[in-house]
């Protein structure tokens, strides 16, 4: 049963991740989240993956109603937003704008980088929404929304170090194994960023992985 559980939470996942390129996007997801979710086996499991904790409040949203059948909260949204096709209507002044601009110009993908932007008075101001506003704020701006998708993928890459971290603190079992299979294609994508450091992260990883095989 705890098998069939963790299969069924793994597929929501996948589901959750790929949204934004299956036909009928959150609306045709969603459906298939409530009615696959009810059993509770199910929610563990979710919560014990990584990013799983967003899917659970995003079904739990949507239970409630707080969250239309069609849509999803865009702090719940997966990478960041960074694959959302979601349309946010936000503006910055001019001065914002400019300063932004400074700040995108020098930036580089180090977490000091990473975290001079997040201080920034203005991108405060959004709190946990401030990746997709500002995206949406830029989409006219063809240059600085690339600078942009920089930031984000730097954010991301941060979470997911700090996520493989974590995991191989822990004393790994064969349910560690599954989630670290499930997620490998973000290590492979995003540990190499670190260069050695992430190299011998994902080298672990892998080899946990295998170990259990």
């Amino acid at each position: 049963m705890q098998q069939q559980a963790h299969t069924i939470a793994q597929r929501l996942l996948n589901l959750y991740r790929q949204a934004h390129v299956i036909d009928g996007g959150w609306a045709a997801v969603n459906k298939v989240f409530i009615a696959e979710s009810n059993d509770a086996q199910v929610i563990t499991e979710l919560e014990n993956m990584p990013t799983g904790k967003k899917l659970v409040a995003h079904i739990n949203n949507l239970r409630s109603g707080k969250t239309p059948m069609d849509s999803i909260d865009k702090d719940l949204l997966p990478y960041g937003g960074l694959m959302s096709g979601t349309t946010i209507n936000v503006s910055l002044s001019e001065d914002e704008i400019n300063q932004l601009k400074v700040a995108l110009d020098n930036f580089q993908p180090t977490l000091e980088s990473l975290n001079d932007i997040k201080e920034l008075p203005f991108i405060q101001k959004f709190g946990n929404d401030w990746i997709e506003d500002i995206k949406a704020a830029l989409a006219f701006n063809r240059d600085m929304s690339a600078k942009w998708k920089t930031v984000i993928q730097t954010d991301t890459a941060y979470r997911i170090w700090d996520s493989a971290k974590e995991l191989l603190s822990e004393t790994l079992t064969e349910r560690h194994r599954a989630r670290i299979q499930a997620d490998m294609p973000e290590y492979e994508t995003y540990l190499p960023m670190f260069g050695d450091a992430g190299k011998e992260m994902l080298a672990k990883l892998r080899t946990f992985m295998s170990s259990l095989s």
